[in-house]
């Protein structure tokens, strides 16, 4: 395939990009022409449909992890909030906040290597009583779970696990010492064997060369993962990596377009660094993206739905539900 059009042809005729195929092209095509043809690929597979999801930091800091992006490793001095899981009535508000305004989805996100014991069946209950009292969709984020906590919540309703791979498998050690690249696969392979859709991406611009962007990017098309999230670095005070410079929005604008050539049937959704992108990103959801993820971040400030709604109209696009229990893949 010599060009970008050829490529994009041929991949809506059931050819995949497989690892060790030559993805020079990614890096050396024009960005215009590369994102002409990863928007033709988006509305092939994913129609005018983006998917908005929402988060709540339900439990903040103190964590054992020492992730080098992140403000809440207990390693790392950044000031984070730190507090416990949060009181089910305050989590419920504001998943029928988010449904009320229009996400797709509503996920509980907790600090720490993983989940475990009374917080556990704290999380249970309120997905539990989501399950009874919303119509949101609900995904979980909760660290290295196990096959069995992984069904638990599976049987209160929740639809989705979100698990990042974060980067390459080269490159992972560089950021991340306290556990490995292939516990990640674990929990995911759990997860999916489980029958949660997968939601998994990675950080870019945490100085990891554009290889290692292509290797993540072939990796979870290996894993079969149908929403990935690709955040492009928002350096922390007090994290090691608070002094990377901040990535061009042209660099994370071609690696969205290639994403979405390697990853063509899955959702490729824009997550923290929205804001280092043109227009908030809009451009970024006709040429590869989506999906996004829509309100505040963890730690990082995010866009509010009524703005993304609001954008969404003025691009023609919409995130309308088009059935009951969807997952976090492309409709």
């Amino acid at each position: 395939m010599n060009t970008i059009a050829a490529l994009a042809d041929s991949i809506i005729q059931g050819y995949r990009i497989q690892r060790g195929d030559d993805l020079s092209i990614f890096l050396e095509a024009p960005l215009e022409e590369l994102q002409k043809g990863a928007g033709i690929l988006q509305r092939h597979f994913c129609g005018n449909h983006v998917d908005f999801c929402t988060i709540i930091n339900g439990r903040s800091g103190r964590c054992g992890e020492d992730c080098k992006y992140c403000a809440q490793a207990a390693c790392h001095h950044t000031g984070c909030d730190e507090y416990g899981f949060l009181p089910k009535e305050e989590i419920l508000a504001n998943a029928k906040a988010n449904q009320d305004a229009g996400a797709n989805r509503f996920a509980i996100v907790t600090s720490g290597r993983a989940l475990t014991g009374a917080d556990f069946e704290k999380a249970l209950d309120a997905y539990r009583t989501m399950k009874q009292t919303l119509h949101i969709d609900l995904c979980a984020s909760h660290g290295l779970l196990t096959p069995e906590q992984l069904h638990r919540l599976h049987e209160t309703g929740v639809t989705s696990y979100h698990h990042n791979i974060e980067t390459s498998r080269r490159f992972f050690p560089h950021i991340c010492t306290t556990h490995t690249y292939d516990d990640r696969i674990r929990t995911i392979k759990a997860a999916q064997k489980e029958g949660l859709c997968v939601c998994s991406g990675g950080i870019i611009g945490m100085g990891e060369t554009w290889e290692d962007r292509l290797d993540m990017a072939i990796s979870l098309a290996e894993l079969g993962i149908q929403s990935i999230p690709i955040n492009a670095l928002m350096p922390i005070p007090g994290t090691p990596l608070e002094h990377r410079t901040q990535l061009d929005s042209r660099d994370i604008l071609r690696t969205i377009a290639f994403f979405r050539f390697i990853n063509p049937e899955a959702n490729i959704r824009l997550a923290a660094g929205r804001k280092l992108l043109p227009e908030n990103g809009a451009t970024a959801l006709l040429s590869g993206a989506s999906a996004s993820i829509t309100g505040n971040m963890l730690t990082t400030s995010g866009s509010t739905i009524v703005e993304d709604m609001a954008m969404l109209k003025r691009l023609g696009l919409s995130n309308q539900d088009l059935g009951e229990n969807s997952t976090c893949g492309p409709r």
